[in-house]
């Protein structure tokens, strides 16, 4: 019986280390998401500003009606551009949803604009979130 119990509390204490290493994980791959897709997106901005020689101001435009579901389900991500401005400008940006708002307090929206200046409005620093 004690070695069970033993068994137990070992158990229990290795659960209580990993599963929040566990959780940050979840939340760094779900960030890691997010910013490759806000990357492509900038790219695809950079491709229609060749094309139409502006910046799109919807997403649509760039060709995303939706989002990928990896990103989808923990990010909104939107793009707003500033034609008439001199140069033009865009920012794109990806706002987090549901559990991912809740737990990446460090980070939080994430930008890239079109100077390729990556940003967030988190406690964090812009090195611990790219």
């Amino acid at each position: 019986m004690t070695e069970l119990l033993i068994t137990v509390v070992i158990v229990g204490i290795l659960a209580a280390i990993a599963y929040p290493s566990y959780t940050q994980y979840v939340i760094r791959s779900n960030r890691s998401a997010a910013e490759s897709f806000i990357l492509a997106v900038a790219s695809q901005q950079e491709q229609y500003s060749l094309d139409a020689r502006q910046y799109a101001t919807t997403m649509a435009t760039l060709g995303y009606a939706t989002l990928p579901t990896e990103v989808a389900k923990n990010y909104t991500v939107t793009v707003t551009a500033n034609n008439v401005a001199v140069p033009p400008s865009y920012t794109v940006t990806a706002t987090p949803i549901g559990a991912q708002a809740a737990s990446d307090t460090k980070c939080q929206n994430l930008t890239v604009n079109q100077a390729g200046t990556k940003g967030m409005s988190g406690t964090g620093s812009v090195a611990d979130c790219w």
